[in-house]
């Protein structure tokens, strides 16, 4: 198993932001966080990372415990994408993706050829090859998006965590982005809002709700009418296409009872 948090919790003074979560992801697989807004993904996510210091349960990243670990080893084989990535510095988009391979050189020590070739290849997958010259202060969100993706990438790293990678990003470099991350052989664990993404892209899915793990499994058995009326107030009817669920939303739900229907 390449990632086992046991019952991990986070508190901020007397509120609970994340309470009692069980997550494993094996080796390889593609694994979704869902929920709505303030279910805790962000700070699951870090928690995950070792950004932040647990209340209580431990992280373990291959039987090691993420906390006893260095900072240098663990960015030698995890990689952390996080919603937002700004700087008050005027780098190039190349130095923004060469920041990938700090952990694999020695300090102070110029970029070889294998890592500028790592480099290169990163921003081709990632789209952003074109851009390489360009100061990343005057890049769109979506171009940022990519570009930080292509940093994480050009760390060769055996894990990945990744908060709405989707955002800012067209319908088309949504894909082909959850296409590359699900090809690789990364050990993934990214946080999506966009369900049937998710369905598409996951091998398994984690449902957070109020901080806690509402259900987790295989996206057919996660997204369900009831579950999604239960966590998100929304009624939804569910198919199941080759094996993966596809969800139509129809109308809003009131505390009890119908609410609006949703446009057509």
């Amino acid at each position: 198993m390449s990632l086992a948090a046991e019952r991990i919790s986070w508190r901020v003074r007397d509120k609970l932001i994340v309470d009692g979560v069980n997550i494993t992801a094996a080796t390889g697989t593609t694994v979704g966080l869902l929920g709505p807004n303030g279910s805790g993904k962000s700070s699951l996510l870090r928690l995950l990372a070792g950004l932040r210091p647990t209340s209580s349960g431990v992280v373990r990243w291959d039987d090691m415990d993420v906390s006893t670990m260095s900072r240098r080893r663990l960015a030698r084989r995890l990689a952390v994408v996080d919603q937002e990535s700004t700087t008050d510095q005027e780098p190039t988009v190349r130095e923004i993706v060469e920041l990938g391979r700090l952990p694999h050189r020695q300090s102070w020590s110029p970029m070889s050829a294998r890592d500028r070739q790592v480099v290169e290849s990163a921003a081709e997958s990632t789209g952003v090859i074109h851009l390489l010259d360009r100061r990343y202060s005057t890049l769109s969100g979506g171009e940022r998006q990519r570009v930080q993706i292509a940093r994480a990438l050009a760390q060769e790293p055996t894990e990945l965590l990744l908060d709405e990678p989707t955002n800012h990003l067209d319908i088309r470099h949504q894909l082909e982005l959850l296409e590359l991350v699900a090809t690789t052989d990364t050990t993934t664990v990214m946080a999506l809002h966009d369900l049937n993404l998710a369905a598409t892209y996951c091998q398994e899915l984690v449902l957070l709700h109020r901080g806690r793990v509402h259900v987790a499994g295989p996206p057919a058995a996660v997204l369900t009418r009831d579950v999604i009326a239960e966590v998100y107030q929304v009624e939804a009817t569910v198919d199941v296409i080759d094996g993966r669920p596809r969800v139509l939303f129809t109308r809003l739900l009131a505390d009890r009872g119908l609410g609006t229907p949703l446009p057509r």
